[in-house]
Parts: C-alpha cells; structure tokens; sequence
C-alpha cells in the first residue's frame, strides 16, 4: 500500500449541553478530520485536539497547520520507514507512519490522527476489524459517562440521575478548587455505597490541597484523575502515600516510557489510556502491554469523540488490561447526530455497554454529507 492523497476537514459539531472542566467550557466539539486515500482504499481517523490549546498545548489550527507543513510531505510520494516491530499489530503501512513523523518534536495527537486514518485503510483492506487487529476479548465493553462542572448541586443531580437511569455503569465527576467535596458528596449519596464513582481533575490542584484532596477517602472512590500539574509527579507521589483512594494519571501519561516510570515511582496505580495524547493507537498498545505487565489498572478516556474516534476507542477498550469502565459513552451523551452510524448503550445483559464494531477498519461509515454540512473550512487535499 501507499499513500496517495491526504484530506483535511474541519468540522463544528454541536453538543446536545455544554460541557464544562476545570479549564474551560465548551457548546461545540470543532474536530479536525483526516481522510487517508491509499492504492487500496480509504481510512478516516479524528484528530482529538480541541478548538483551544488548554487542555493541552495543541489545538485544532495547529494540528491542521503541522500536518500541512510537515506531516504531508513527509508520508506523501515517499518510501516510508520500516517499523522497528510492526507484528503486534500486522499492518506494516501503519506501523511506518510514527517512524516517519519522528523528526518533529511533540504534536502527538496530529501524528495519533495520521496514524489512526492509515491504520483504518490497511485493516479495512486486509478486511480486518480493529478489535481483531488489537486483540479484544469482548464484544461489549463497560460504558462510563464524564459528567462536567454544572451550574448549582441540584442540576448536577439531575444530570447524573438521568445517565443512572440510561444505564451507565460508571459515573465520573469533573472537579476543581470549589467544585469538589460537596457535589462529590452529594453525587455519592445519590449513588449510594455500590455505585462506582471517580474525580477528573485535569491539574487544577497543587501540593497545598493534598489534605483536601486526601479526604475524599470517606466517599469510597475508584479513583482520583490527574490533579497535579502534567509535570508533576513528585506531589502525586504525596497524594499517593497520604491518601487511600487510587491515584490515575491522564496528562502525564504521553507514551510506554513514561508511563512505566509513574508507576515505579508510585505517582499513580492507574493509568488513563488516551490514544490521541499517546501519538497513537501503536503506543498506546505498548502502554496496555507495560501495564498489564506491571498488574496497573488501565481505562479508556475520552475527549468528546465523534463516531469516527469512538469507534476506535471502543475497539480498544475491549482489550483485557482495561478493567475499568472507560468514557467510551454513547453519541447521544454528546451529540444529536453523529458524523457515523450512532453508538447506542445495550439493554438486558449489556445495559451499560456498547457493541465492538466488527466490520473493516473501524467498522462504522462516515456521513459525508453531515461533513460536507458541518464544514467551517473549505476541505483541503495534500498531494504528492
């Protein structure tokens, strides 16, 4: 296979409520797609930076802009790199594309979104589904829900009744100094003590909130997320030693290494496995490996995906390491329409799961008018 021509579509897709972290509020998901045209076939894959570089230091025009510059010419009409170890996965094409893009420093997630649309076209051309290529072992997989910072106590209650009610087997809370202990209180007591309940705190704490952040204790988490600074796992490690409750880094997990060296440190216990912020799929096979090699707990977040990244992120979920009940929601938690056939929570014995997507590649269809409608660019076409 080779790489003939790689498309760029920005899109706005609108969230059905506003969903609100510690570092922002967002009304809208703009996505940067990528469609990859090879000499056989096509692969689409959803590039996960946000409109903002708050999250983290990417963004959507930058991601756009490095893949025009730099990514392009560099996959298009060349000979690519051998992957150092390409059978893991079996799709040497794919395998190539992070070899390729090494010479630039960071911008993972424009190289994740690369890797993702050429992984999607060799699978579907080898007539694979991802599940089968990455290894599942189920064909459901446990559906949490991220629940963002709300307006009062009393409409974040309703918000959580109402996901309780559909069925989701995991509720996580989005938390920030003032915004913590009594939603998370009272969320707890809604749930009541069988309820499984985690904290998302995207950094917003420092050192002096180790007390504060150690009394959650008393509400029987499964889990406090990435409170410190990306950088900082020394103060992780405190949290850690002075607290009960399990510590899971999000931001500071970039690749194997890293993640390997959180865990001998005893910054974390668990690790939130994002592909996108991992630069890929590839490595962020290489972390479920480390981990279930090191006994540590993984899951898989979520960064407001439409179909097409919820696709492969449910494939991934399905892998045996991932013990925990990951953001892999539904498409109505956050969109009316979804750019792909929608991903729907199962009923009876599967209430609170979604289906693995069996089909070719990420096994699910994108709508190509709903792109073509929700364009807030004109596509652009890199060439050889």
């Amino acid at each position: 296979m080779s790489i003939e021509a790689i498309e760029l579509h920005r899109v706005e897709v609108p969230l059905v409520r506003p969903f609100e972290t510690s570092f922002g509020r967002e009304t809208v998901r703009e996505a940067l797609l990528v469609r990859v045209r090879t000499d056989a076939g096509d692969g689409w894959a959803e590039c996960v930076a946000g409109r903002d570089p708050f999250y983290s230091s990417e963004y959507v025009d930058g991601a756009a802009s490095v893949i025009e510059r730099y990514f392009a010419p560099a996959l298009l009409g060349r000979a690519l790199p051998a992957a150092a170890d390409p059978s893991r996965v079996g799709v040497p094409l794919a395998s190539s594309v992070a070899p390729a893009l090494s010479f630039v420093a960071g911008h993972r997630m424009a190289k994740a979104a690369l890797e993702a649309a050429v992984l999607d076209a060799e699978l579907r051309a080898q007539g694979r589904s991802m599940g089968e290529a990455f290894g599942a072992v189920r064909e459901w997989v446990d559906c949490g829900v991220s629940v963002g910072i709300a307006d009062s106590v009393d409409e974040l209650l309703d918000e959580v009744a109402g996901y309780v009610e559909q069925g989701y087997r995991r509720i996580k809370l989005k938390i920030k100094p003032g915004w913590d202990l009594v939603p998370v209180g009272a969320v707890r007591e809604l749930l009541g003590p069988r309820g499984l309940l985690q904290v998302d705190a995207n950094t917003a704490y420092t050192a002096a909130d180790i007390p504060l952040l150690a009394s959650f204790d008393a509400l029987d988490l499964l889990l406090i997320e990435q409170p410190f600074a990306e950088e900082d796992l020394a103060t992780h490690v405190l949290l850690a030693e002075a607290s009960e409750t399990p510590v899971c880094l999000d931001e500071s997990i970039l690749d194997t290494r890293t993640a390997v060296d959180a865990l001998d440190r005893g910054a974390c216990s668990i690790v939130n496995i994002k592909p996108g912020r991992m630069g890929g799929y590839l490595e962020a096979l290489r972390v479920h490996d480390a981990c279930v090699a090191l006994d540590a707990p993984v899951w898989c977040g979520g960064m407001l995906e439409t179909g097409i990244g919820r696709a492969a992120n449910v494939a991934l979920a399905a892998l045996p390491g991932f013990s925990l009940p990951g953001d892999t929601s539904a498409s109505s938690r956050y969109y009316a329409e979804d750019l792909t056939e929608p991903f729907e929570l199962g009923d009876g014995e599967h209430r609170g799961r979604l289906r693995v997507p069996t089909g070719p590649g990420t096994g699910v269809t994108v709508r190509e008018e709903l792109v073509r409608e929700w364009a807030t660019h004109a596509a652009v076409t890199l060439r050889g």
